[in-house]
């Protein structure tokens, strides 16, 4: 988690050098990557998404198949998605989507998570994160 939180520091940083329209409209780079960061250290499970990508939609039945809640951010779905589509292409290294979290770590698009799914990677990663959350009871979280 460490790491993650010096990316998104570091993106941070890097985006708000220069003008760019987009910082002045909507959220600030700061908050973007305080509202990305929040939202990828309160779920075991983040997939930032958009509604008309079939990559997206793959790498969320694969979790609903496997009975895995998990949050989706919409990127289409908000004023500000640009803005957080650049600052995930600052922290991963790339921009497509879907861009999956699991336990704070990027672990890749909708093909890596289908390869770690397929060498049974995939359920003991979001398994060590639901059974930490499980040990801090103020952060709840079901087991599949």
């Amino acid at each position: 988690m460490m790491a993650l939180s010096g990316a998104l520091r570091a993106a941070g940083s890097r985006l708000r050098m220069g003008n760019s329209p987009s910082t002045s409209m909507g959220l600030s780079n700061a908050a973007t990557v305080n509202k990305i960061q929040e939202t990828i250290s309160d779920n075991c499970v983040v997939i930032f998404s958009k509604t008309t990508c079939g990559y997206c939609k793959m790498a969320k039945k694969l979790f609903q198949d496997m009975n895995v809640n998990y949050t989706a951010v919409e990127l289409d779905m908000y004023e500000n998605g640009s803005q957080f589509q650049d600052i995930l292409h600052q922290m991963t290294g790339g921009r497509t989507v879907p861009r999956v979290f699991i336990n704070g770590a990027f672990i890749g698009g909708a093909t890596d998570t289908q390869r770690l799914h397929q060498e049974g990677k995939l359920l003991p990663l979001v398994h060590q994160c639901q059974m930490r959350r499980a040990k801090n009871s103020d952060l709840p979280c079901s087991l599949p």
